[in-house]
């Protein structure tokens, strides 16, 4: 597999795509019972620009605690910062032991090119890969949207190569995958070869009640990711999803819990999900 060398370019970030943000299912996770002692979970959106999200510097140092030994990865990612996912991606590209990626829900842009790294990769059926150009968000005059074109084309080339290594398709049809941005299921990932073989439906869990589409605890962490990305401030964004688990006046004028505390917060989260990515 290529190594692809980052440099970055001031006044450019990569960020998350609306519609991966939206597919995303956070509720998705490994079974507890199934990790093994050399494990690596991704569970995020990956790059610093996220409080939470997933960092080469987090990757590095849990490498180094699983020594030269085989290592399970568990990838469930809206992707993110696409440098910080070539970073990671040459981090286990040179892990000296078998690298194995287990895709439990999805992976997405950055998350997708860390994942080709492994030795094997296995995806749930009812999971996702999806693959596009570089994304990122830039400021600036023609001049400077001219530049950031020029200085991604490498990027979107080295992206071609990646894919192309791990399948042995044909550039122009990588090429032409990443232009639209393409969505593969499971089993249209394993028979393209973007992954090796199946996930057992045994490895992963979702915590889901009440009969809900997404937990209200991952609903606000979409929430909370999706003003991140709006720029507010943390005491704000904080401020905000403790709104939408607080207490409700009682009759009385005395502070009672809310009969619904958690379905509140989940339709106040989603409500916000909506408005911005529909």
């Amino acid at each position: 597999m290529p190594i692809v060398p980052v440099n970055a370019l001031p006044g450019v970030r990569s960020d998350l795509t609306p519609q991966a943000l939206k597919n995303w299912n956070p509720d998705l996770s490994p079974k507890a019972e199934g990790l093994g002692e050399h494990s690596i979970s991704i569970l995020g959106p990956i790059g610093k620009y996220y409080e939470d999200g997933v960092t080469a510097a987090r990757i590095s140092a849990a490498l180094r605690n699983i020594g030269d030994n085989p290592v399970d990865v568990y990838v469930n990612s809206p992707g993110g910062d696409v440098f910080e996912g070539l970073a990671i991606y040459s981090l286990l590209l040179e892990h000296k032991a078998p690298v194995t990626v287990k895709v439990l829900g999805l992976a997405a842009s950055a998350a997708s090119v860390l994942a080709m790294a492994a030795n094997e990769i296995h995806i749930m059926r009812s999971a996702f890969i999806m693959i596009h150009n570089t994304w990122v968000v830039a400021a600036g005059d023609r001049n400077a949207f001219k530049q950031v074109a020029e200085w991604l084309t490498p990027f979107d080339e080295a992206l071609v190569d990646i894919y192309v290594a791990r399948t042995g398709l044909k550039s122009a049809d990588i090429a032409a995958m990443l232009d639209k941005e393409t969505w593969l299921g499971g089993a249209k990932a394993v028979e393209e070869g973007f992954a090796d073989d199946f996930l057992g439906a045994d490895q992963v869990s979702q915590e889901v009640k009440d009969g809900l589409k997404i937990s209200p605890s991952a609903a606000r962490q979409k929430a909370d990711l999706l003003m991140a990305r709006g720029s507010a401030p943390r005491s704000m964004r904080r401020e905000l999803l403790a709104a939408l688990n607080a207490s409700t006046p009682g009759a009385a004028g005395q502070d009672t819990p809310s009969a619904e505390p958690e379905n509140a917060a989940l339709a106040g989260a989603l409500a916000l999900l909506n408005q911005h990515t529909s």
